[in-house]
Parts: C-alpha cells; structure tokens; sequence
C-alpha cells in the first residue's frame, strides 16, 4: 500500500460532473480529492454510521450540513456528522477542490 502521495498527481476534473479521485482507502476510512467545475455539485445525501470532513484546498464552494448552510474558502473545513443531511456546490467562476475523509466507509 502506498502511504505517501502527491494531491496534484491525483486530482483530475471531469467536464460532466464533480469526480471523486481515491487517495487512500482502507476497512477504517476513505481518503478522497473531489473535483468540481463552476457550477457542478454533489446532491444533498446522507451516511449513517459514517462522519465526513471537508477540506476546502482550492476555490470556494456552498456547502450544506443539516439546517445550516456556508460558504468556504482555501484551509477552512467542515465536518457532516452520521445522518446529517449534507452536500456541496461551486457556485463558480473558479474550480474547487476538496480533500474529503469519511470514517468509517460507508457499508463497512
């Protein structure tokens, strides 16, 4: 397993949806780098049994835990708690890229 990598060799952008790039995975957690273009989201959903961490890399994204709603910027980060509704958009003109922890994965 690879313990050691560089976030701007993973990270890659898809013209027709926000992509998911894996960094890591383990039975513990997921490590990803989610990718967004101007104007792209990820639905509001939730995870039961599993805590998400966003971390704001690149850009500004809205984004949605629960009731509450914020925008953030460059090293700010937000936490989606088991079974709190949650989502992200680019509102835009730039990209936004966002390195994203969940533990446990879900349907572990």
């Amino acid at each position: 397993m690879e313990v050691f990598k560089r976030v701007s060799e993973v990270a890659q952008f898809s013209a027709e949806k926000m992509k998911k790039n894996g960094v890591f995975e383990t039975e513990r957690l997921f490590c990803d780098v989610y990718c967004f273009e101007a104007g792209q989201a990820q639905s509001v959903h939730t995870h039961d049994g599993s805590d998400k961490v966003y971390f704001v890399l690149e850009g500004r994204g809205l984004f949605r835990i629960g009731a509450e709603q914020r925008e953030l910027g460059k090293d700010e980060v937000a936490l989606a708690p088991s079974g709190e509704p949650h989502g992200v958009e680019n509102p835009g003109p730039g990209p936004l890229k966002l390195l994203v922890v969940m533990a446990p994965p879900p349907g572990h």
